[in-house]
C-alpha cells in the first residue's frame, strides 16, 4: 500500500514540477518580450528614416510626383529636353549654379543637372530659407514669374525662386539650392529614396 502512495506522490511531484516549469517559462517570457522590444526602434522611428521605393514608370515628361520620405516631401519630376537645354541659359541670374555647397546634395548629383540621370529630378521639396514648401511652376514666361522665367519652384511664403535644377536665383532669400536626397536607381521605372546610389 505504500508503494502505490509513494508512485501516486511521484507522479503528482512530476505533474506539479512540469506545471510550474510551463507557467514560470510563460512568465518569463511575457516579462522579457517587452523589455527586447524596448531595445528596437518603434515602427514610427523606423518608418521615418526607412527608404522609400517611388515607381516612376507611369510619371508623363513634365510630370511632377511627391514621395515622403522622413517626414519630408520629396518631389521626382520628369525634365523634358527643352526643360535640361534651358538649364545652362540661367547660370548667370543663380547664386551657386555649380552646386559648391557639399551638403546641398550627394557627390553623385554635384552636376548641372543636379541628378544621377538628366532627365529625372529628386528634389526634398522644402524651401532653403524658412522651410516653406515651393510650388511647381513649369511653365515658360508666365505673366506672374516674368519671360525670364524657364520653369522651376517658387516659393509663395517669401518669394524665392529655383530652377529645374533646385538652384535657387540671385537676390531671393533663399541662401541655399533645394537638397538633393541619397537616391539610387534599382531599375529603369523604380528609384529609392534614402539610399545612397551604388551607381556614383
Amino acid at each position: 500500500m505504500s508503494s502505490t502512495a509513494d508512485d501516486v506522490n511521484l507522479g503528482r511531484r512530476r505533474f506539479l514540477t512540469a506545471s510550474a516549469t510551463v507557467v514560470g517559462g510563460v512568465g518569463v517570457a511575457y516579462l522579457a518580450v517587452p523589455f527586447i522590444a524596448a531595445w528596437s526602434p518603434s515602427e514610427r522611428a523606423q518608418a521615418a528614416g526607412a527608404p522609400v521605393e517611388a515607381d516612376i514608370s507611369k510619371l508623363d515628361p513634365g510630370a511632377m510626383m511627391t514621395m515622403e520620405w522622413r517626414g519630408k516631401p520629396v518631389w521626382l519630376i520628369r525634365r523634358t529636353d527643352r526643360m535640361l537645354e534651358a538649364l545652362p541659359t540661367l547660370n548667370p541670374l543663380l547664386r551657386d549654379p555649380n552646386s559648391e555647397v557639399a551638403e546641398q546634395q550627394p557627390e553623385y548629383a554635384q552636376n548641372e543637372y543636379r541628378s544621377i540621370k538628366p532627365a529625372l529630378l529628386v528634389l526634398v521639396g522644402i524651401c532653403t530659407h524658412l522651410g516653406c514648401s515651393p510650388t511647381y511652376r513649369p511653365d515658360f514666361a508666365p505673366p506672374d514669374l516674368g519671360p525670364d522665367w524657364k520653369g522651376g519652384f517658387f516659393c509663395p511664403c517669401h518669394g524665392s525662386r529655383f530652377d529645374l535644377a533646385g538652384r535657387v536665383f540671385q537676390g531671393v532669400p533663399a541662401p541655399t539650392n533645394l537638397e538633393v536626397p541619397p537616391y539610387q536607381f534599382l531599375d529603369d521605372t523604380r528609384v529609392l529614396i534614402g539610399v545612397d546610389s551604388e551607381a556614383a
